[in-house]
């Protein structure tokens, strides 16, 4: 009689699934990707959910990275306003970890549907053009840092990576084009997930095995992901990221409801 894998160690096929769907909406979306790794590692392996968020981190920095390069072929990365949102997105991270002690942690999960809920409407009601460009002046620049903060303390709060937020505030806020904004997103995670790593290195427990199955799974389908991505319509992209942005609010809600230690 053959045993089932241990909790917190999966099996190579169910990663490598994992591991694909997270490159194929990382590419498609311009997210992480660690709202679709950590769920699926503690609701499918009983992983523990600070692992899961450590073992997520290994392979969202190979992700980030693909996603970047194949969107910079195409020229849809601004790079200044990469750093101008990570630079947002590394202060907010520790503001949202020290909320997240004082804030109940029922009101957590609304906090975040409340957010998603304007940008969903906002989405909706304005949705992006392909080919806006992206001029960095004192108001843009002072709007990414912000968008960056708010990405951050969010991440901090509920968990859910940055791109969730950025790419929905380039498009909305600043005036970035649908490919520019998932782009620059995916540029801005390369730095914020190494200052993560480095800042909690001495707390990760990261399960090496795990981490790197993902990643290598995501970095095969990613390119996919974004070559859709470039033929989809503006419009129907953007209906497609707000029932994204919808399935995450869920995924939040129902965390929220059953927290893990």
């Amino acid at each position: 009689m053959t045993s089932s894998p241990a909790p917190g160690r999966p099996g190579v096929v169910p990663l490598l699934a994992i591991g694909a769907l997270t490159g194929f909406v990382s590419g498609l979306f311009g997210v992480g990707g660690g709202i679709v790794i950590v769920p699926a590692l503690v609701a499918a392996f009983h992983m523990d959910q600070r692992r899961a968020a450590a073992t997520s981190l290994v392979a969202l920095l190979p992700i980030s990275v693909v996603g970047t390069v194949v969107y910079a072929l195409s020229g849809q990365v601004h790079w200044l306003a990469a750093a101008l949102l990570a630079a947002g997105s590394v202060v907010g991270s520790p503001i949202g970890v020290r909320l997240l002690h004082r804030i109940p942690h029922r009101v957590l999960p609304w906090i975040f549907v409340g957010f998603i809920a304007v940008v969903i409407v906002t989405l909706l009601v304005s949705p992006p053009s392909r080919d806006s460009a992206l001029a960095i002046t004192w108001a843009s620049g002072a709007a990414l840092v912000g968008i960056g903060l708010v990405a951050g303390i969010l991440s901090g709060l509920v968990g859910v990576g940055g791109g969730v937020v950025a790419v929905p505030g380039l498009e909305v806020l600043v005036g970035a084009g649908d490919l520019l904004a998932r782009g620059t997103s995916l540029a801005m995670m390369i730095p914020t997930t190494v200052v993560g790593i480095l800042t909690h290195r001495r707390h990760l427990d990261p399960d090496l095995r795990s981490g790197l199955t993902l990643g290598a799974a995501a970095v095969v389908v990613t390119p996919f992901g974004s070559w859709l991505a470039h033929l989809l319509d503006p419009r129907l992209g953007s209906i497609l990221f707000v029932a994204f942005l919808v399935a995450v609010c869920v995924v939040v809600v129902l965390r929220g409801r059953h927290p893990r230690p």
